[in-house]
């Protein structure tokens, strides 16, 4: 039986919905390996919190619409961000991700680039089917443009101890933000309302996606590997370097900037030790306040659209991920 986050129960409409989604994209999911079948259906089935299926079927919502031709959309959204995973698992190397071994980790990563490959296909093929004319496969062209570019800035910035506040914006809005932007949009977009509701719901996509990786990486700091389902401060090691870190940077701390200097060949210690000057020099509570500015940029924006149960629920989730713990 497909399950879903419990965060989604006071969401009745909308679980049943992302229920609906998560099946219909294990429907779609036919390797000629069975095993690779069945490992990239358990990473869809492994506590994801379909937050970018979620937000684009709740901007459907504003607008009377097919509601399984949404559900197939939400499908496309989600199967092209697990696809992005699967290879950030692999330029990163990762053995663990949502507490389970990831497909590169069990089958190498030859597998694992054919593996994501696939599901961009099982993307494009839901949004070939279902969406109502090329726009919406044109913005998530664009948006996989703007992803590749996140990702490919990522790389550039690695271990860059110069690295800025707006070096990390760039990089976030097109690793993730995009993603989130993209899913609001086709939501609004393919349900039937207005090009300028749909731009409208597009930017707000863009400040929650925004606000929510920089929670992700204040989470960082603050939690333990088996709670967020990951090794901590790994990026850290790896020379990615997040809100917190990036805000004291600047102060040119002798002692973290030692510590960073090791790059790869930091230990355990020494990530633990990058972690405890981060929050003493104040680096978690400032990543916080830019956090609650762009929720709270959301938060205005989404005040602006129709009154109605879509808006409070928009409200309700958006405010959420501000506060959460994993």
């Amino acid at each position: 039986m497909t399950k879903i986050n419990a965060m989604w129960q006071q969401y009745p409409q909308l679980s049943t919905e992302l229920m609906a989604t998560l099946t219909l994209i294990e429907q779609n999911i036919k390797t000629h390996d069975p095993q690779v079948t069945a490992a990239i259906i358990d990473m869809i089935h492994a506590g994801g919190k379909l937050l970018r299926p979620a937000y684009c079927l709740l901007f459907s919502q504003f607008h009377e619409t097919d509601r399984q031709k949404m559900i197939a959309l939400a499908a496309a959204v989600e199967t092209l961000h697990t696809a992005t995973l699967i290879h950030d698992d692999i330029v990163d190397e990762s053995n663990l991700r949502r507490n389970q071994p990831t497909i590169q980790a069990q089958f190498g990563k030859d597998t694992a680039v054919y593996a994501g490959d696939y599901l961009f296909v099982v993307c494009f093929k839901l949004l070939a089917h279902y969406a109502s004319d090329l726009r919406s496969i044109q913005v998530n062209s664009r948006s996989m443009e703007k992803i590749l570019n996140g990702e490919i800035h990522q790389m550039k910035m690695r271990y860059q101890l110069s690295m800025t506040l707006d070096d990390y914006l760039l990089q976030i809005k097109g690793k993730t933000a995009q993603l989130f932007s993209t899913a609001c949009f086709i939501g609004a977009y393919e349900s039937g309302n207005s090009q300028s509701f749909a731009r409208q719901s597009e930017q707000i996509g863009m400040a929650i996606g925004t606000a929510f990786q920089i929670v992700d990486d204040i989470l960082d700091y603050q939690q333990s590997s088996t709670i967020l389902g990951k090794p901590v401060l790994e990026d850290v090691r790896q020379g990615v370097y997040s809100a917190p870190l990036v805000l004291v940077l600047q102060q040119a701390n002798p002692e973290l900037l030692a510590l960073l200097q090791k790059r790869a060949a930091m230990t355990a210690a020494d990530c633990e030790q990058v972690r405890q000057l981060v929050v003493a020099a104040g680096g978690v509570t400032a990543a916080q306040q830019l956090a609650t500015k762009y929720t709270e940029h959301a938060l205005t924006a989404i005040h602006k659209l129709p009154a109605g149960q879509p808006r409070v629920d928009l409200e309700n989730l958006t405010q959420q991920l501000l506060t959460r713990n994993y």
